[in-house]
């Protein structure tokens, strides 16, 4: 699985379609960054962070 994802995609393969746009790609950074998952007493809690 790992040599998967090791090689860089190459411009004849990739389908333009499927390319993300970058501020796709800022919003889902910026997202993961804001998130914060919270353990207590064996439930979690989701905390966004802005």
């Amino acid at each position: 699985m790992a040599n998967l994802y090791s090689e860089t995609s190459r411009r004849e393969r990739v389908n333009e379609n499927l390319v993300p746009k970058e501020e796709t790609i800022k919003f889902l950074l910026d997202y993961s960054k804001a998130l914060s998952v919270i353990d207590y007493n064996k439930m979690k809690f989701e905390a966004l962070l802005n």
